[in-house]
């Protein structure tokens, strides 16, 4: 499903959906930043993910649509390697809460904080099981 309406509210930093069925979906930056389909965040197979953190204060400084079936965001901290489907978009709107409850429980897993900087000893940090 295509979203009819995608708006980035810089101020409360959420990205809105709105969709033609009347659901409109309020996506903060942050959980879009932590959540990028990129390799870089997921990885190239299940367990290769890096753990995002310190993305609290980061916004959407452009959106650039990709094809018809993508948009493209460009964040603050410079990454814009993530193509974010309408479907994948979608199921992060219909999933929010608990993909969000599970990024917090993988921080706690790795004793990692969700604000701490990410660095050299951060960017190793799989989410793979233990």
């Amino acid at each position: 499903m295509i979203p009819t309406q995608i708006v980035a509210h810089q101020q409360s930093k959420v990205l809105e959906l709105g969709y033609e069925d009347g659901r409109s979906f309020q996506l903060p930056f942050e959980f879009l930043r932590v959540h990028s389909p990129s390799a870089e965040v997921q990885g190239h197979g299940p367990g290769q993910e890096t753990l995002q953190t310190g993305k609290r204060e980061v916004v959407i400084t452009q959106i650039e649509p990709v094809g018809h079936y993508a948009i493209k965001p460009t964040f603050s901290d410079g990454h814009d390697s993530g193509l974010f489907t309408w479907e994948y978009l979608l199921h992060l709107a219909e999933n929010q809460k608990q993909l969000w409850a599970e990024y917090l429980l993988k921080l706690e897993a790795h004793g990692v904080e969700r604000d701490a900087v990410m660095g050299s000893s951060q960017d190793s940090l799989a989410c793979g099981s233990h």
